[in-house]
């Protein structure tokens, strides 16, 4: 599918992303989202793997198209919570 997961501290914190965005930055109006591998840079995981860890997930980072759009087909993230940085979108889903 081309999406990857990492967990983050102790898993309370969830990055997930597509594959091909991984290492670049994009930058527009003096904002820039750097996809770094270093945060990102995770296990690639199938569709229904990616579903399951964001229904799951509390605090989660989505970054590109193939990620958002599942988050969102999927009613984890609303569409007027996305946005998007030179064409890339990106979400963050927080629960308390």
């Amino acid at each position: 599918m081309g999406i990857v997961v990492k967990y983050h501290c102790n898993g309370k914190l969830i990055a997930i992303c597509d594959k091909d965005i991984i290492g670049k930055k994009f930058s527009e109006k003096g904002f820039e989202l750097h996809v770094s591998e270093n945060f990102y840079k995770g296990e690639e995981k199938s569709e229904a793997e990616v579903l399951r860890i964001m229904k799951e997930g509390k605090n989660i980072n989505i970054v590109g198209k193939k990620a958002v759009s599942l988050a969102v087909k999927n009613g984890i993230v609303h569409k007027d919570s996305v946005r998007k940085i030179k064409g890339v979108p990106f979400a963050i889903v927080i629960s308390v």
